[in-house]
């Protein structure tokens, strides 16, 4: 398992660091598909639940903040929202005509997850748009995968106070305090490195480590109450898209804010 892991990150990671590098409409497609496939994730899930996503109106939720980065002139956002609002509620009032009484659920379960991925996903784009954005991305995917690590391999041999054992029983405090200190360095080395303040570095690579992982904590309750591992197996030794951008997903969340409102 390990090994497979392994090579699939070697396979994954020049291709996304290309794609950030490139940026443009070559990094929006990347994130678009990237999110679409965790939205698909994300209606199996629900499915397996009991439940449904009306996956059109999801996808629609994914594409709307994208586009509204890419052309902010447009002002697409809020005219979008509402038709995809008022397009979902007619679908789950067809449902509920047909004898589906769980339909108020799989409506609100449509646009929950639309907008969670959509509006936070979006966030990949913008900071990859802002100045210094290809070098605010490294810090934030980095500090992210670092702090992952650490609170792994800590937390996997030393952890021994389990911090949330009803959604993940693998999680500990000391693993949790290891990936602190393991975002801390990856921020100080990675804006060192960039030429940013090590300062704003060490904020931030802080602020994700401590903040990112209720990303995989949202992912493993669905999990949880799919009745599944894995979001699905489309990455070998990985599992699923939507399994490794839980976390990223908060990231670029708080590096966009962070970088938005004190850094610039």
């Amino acid at each position: 398992m390990l090994r497979t892991r392994v090579i699939s990150a070697i396979i994954m990671l020049p291709v996304v660091l290309g794609f950030l590098y490139l940026g443009g409409w070559w990094f929006f497609g990347l994130i678009g598909v990237v999110l679409s496939v965790a939205t698909w994730e994300y209606a199996k899930l629900v499915q397996r639940a009991d439940r449904q996503v009306w996956l059109p109106a999801a996808l629609a939720l994914i594409w709307l903040p994208l586009a509204d980065v890419m052309w902010a002139s447009v002002e697409i956002l809020m005219p979008g929202l509402i038709l995809v609002l008022l397009a979902s509620q007619f679908w789950a009032m067809m449902r509920h005509v047909r004898g589906d009484n769980d339909s108020t659920a799989s409506w609100a379960l449509t646009l929950a997850g639309g907008l969670y991925i959509g509006l936070m996903g979006a966030n990949f784009m913008r900071l990859r748009q802002l100045e210094n954005g290809f070098l605010w991305s490294m810090l934030a995917y980095g500090s992210t995968w670092l702090a992952d690590s650490a609170a792994y391999s800590i937390g996997r041999r030393w952890g021994r106070h389990k911090a949330v054992p009803r959604l993940s029983p693998g999680k500990s405090w000391e693993g949790f305090l290891a990936g602190i200190a393991g975002g801390a360095l990856a921020g100080v080395l990675l804006a060192t490195l960039s030429g940013l303040d090590w300062m704003n570095g060490l904020a931030l690579g802080v602020a994700i480590a401590a903040l990112s992982p209720m990303g995989d904590l949202v992912v493993s309750m669905i999990k949880r109450q799919a009745g599944v591992k894995d979001t699905s197996n489309l990455i070998p030794g990985h599992g699923g898209v939507f399994d490794r951008i839980d976390s990223l997903l908060i990231s670029v969340t708080i590096a966009t804010g962070y970088v938005f409102w004190i850094v610039q």
